[in-house]
């Protein structure tokens, strides 16, 4: 049995890769802010809630603490939760690295004493090709016209986490993953994306590769991106 937590979960691609992965047969642990929204969420699908906010360091805690006893080990870290902020402002840019990038942080760190106890143990962070220096400078690539520089930068930030992260713990698989434009919250303003579900199927592709899956690497469904 594969145990497999998944932040910001209740909704969007953290929700249908849970959903998926449950069919797989995986116990997984849906984590989410809200305690209503994450309790009806992981009903739904046959998961188990835990209450994680990945900005606060107690929420994340107690969450991977909650893990810890009832099955003592994890073997699948997706990091998911995130946000997109437009405005170019001191409150937003904080709010932007705090989830996208220090909470990437927040939850490796808590985990990596469970991770370590796992036979297979693999972290995916959903972050972005627009956080790819190699993309945004590229002309002939989407991302090049993409306005959203905190969003970039994060993801970035993000990036960098895990190739740090594969360098530092090779028994431990890290793989940035741009899962593909898709219809969230966080893109409805832009009319944009494909469902989540299909997107879910990427996340899912990797997450269960297993020796196939190039750690320190970004990949989307096609394969490895340049940085």
């Amino acid at each position: 049995m594969t145990i497999t937590l998944i932040t910001g979960a209740n909704k969007g691609i953290g929700f249908e890769t849970a959903r998926q992965l449950i069919e797989l047969g995986h116990t997984v642990y849906l984590g989410a802010r809200d305690v209503d929204r994450g309790t009806a969420a992981a009903t739904e699908i046959g998961a188990h809630f835990v209450q994680l906010d990945v900005t606060d360091d107690t929420s994340v805690t107690a969450a991977l603490g909650v893990i810890e006893d009832a099955d003592g080990r994890l073997d699948l870290l997706i990091n998911n939760a995130g946000v997109l902020e437009l405005e170019l402002a001191g409150a937003p840019a904080l709010r932007s690295f705090d989830t996208n990038a220090v909470g990437v942080l927040r939850v490796t760190e808590a985990a990596l004493p469970l991770l370590d106890k796992s036979p297979n143990p693999t972290v995916v962070t959903i972050s972005s090709s627009a956080g790819s220096f190699w993309a945004v400078t590229n002309p002939d690539r989407p991302e090049y016209g993409l306005r959203a520089p905190l969003y970039s930068a994060s993801k970035a930030a993000a990036n960098m986490l895990m190739v740090q992260y594969a360098k530092a713990y090779p028994s431990i698989k890290f793989v940035a993953l741009e899962p593909g434009t898709t219809a969230t919250d966080l893109t409805a303003g832009m009319g944009i994306g494909r469902p989540p579900a299909e997107s879910a199927q990427v996340v899912v592709q990797v997450a269960t590769s297993g020796t196939d899956c190039l750690t320190g690497t970004l990949q989307d469904e096609h394969g490895e991106l340049t940085w």
